[in-house]
């Protein structure tokens, strides 16, 4: 019988959640399994990884193959490596507890490479936030200018409809008092 380390898939379309089990390889994908080793949630960044190690590890020396995803999860996590060190220590290279320091010291780095991820989308999201509302702000800006800018130029075409008109009356009452004076010649 062959073992597979492997994703099953669940959750709703377009919205993948995954289980990490131990199943046969005659198995349905997202049938029968042996153990449910962890999850993997894709969807939120970086991604959700819970993973048992040491029992991933006990399958790995068992014989178990994981798939490519499943693999690079598995790695991701440091399963292989830890089980890399476990043959170290198998092999009288150095003992468990050194084994288990260094695989603190490399879960350490990983976290604080996971952190640094976090801390750089969360400023990347608030920077776009800023510029979204340095831009939303500029905008305003233009439009209550603009608006100004209406005011003034109605207040002008208003004053400019008025002094005409005034100007107007002034020129023809004129001409009329000097027709009038004509018309008293002419009688």
């Amino acid at each position: 019988m062959s073992v597979k380390i492997r994703l099953q898939r669940h959750g709703s379309k377009g919205r993948p959640f995954f289980h990490i089990v131990v199943a046969d390889a005659r198995a349905r994908r997202d049938g029968r399994f042996i153990e449910k080793l962890g999850t993997y949630n894709p969807i939120t960044n970086p991604a959700t990884i819970d993973l048992n190690v040491d029992a991933a590890v006990k399958w790995l020396n068992n014989g178990a193959q994981p798939t490519d995803t499943a693999r690079a999860i598995l790695s991701y996590k440091g399963v292989l490596y830890k089980k890399h060190l476990q043959g170290g220590v198998a092999k009288g290279a150095f003992d468990e507890a050194e084994a288990e320091k260094r695989f603190a010291v490399w879960l350490e780095s990983k976290d604080a490479k996971v952190q640094g991820k976090v801390e750089g989308l969360s400023t990347a999201k608030a920077d776009a936030k800023k510029a979204a509302l340095d831009a939303e702000v500029k905008v305003n800006e233009a439009r209550v200018a603009a608006a100004a800018q209406v005011i003034a130029d109605a207040k002008a075409a208003e004053e400019a409809a008025n002094a005409p008109a005034e100007e107007v009356t002034e020129a023809t009452e004129e001409p009329t008092a000097e027709a009038e004076g004509t018309e008293e010649t002419q009688a």
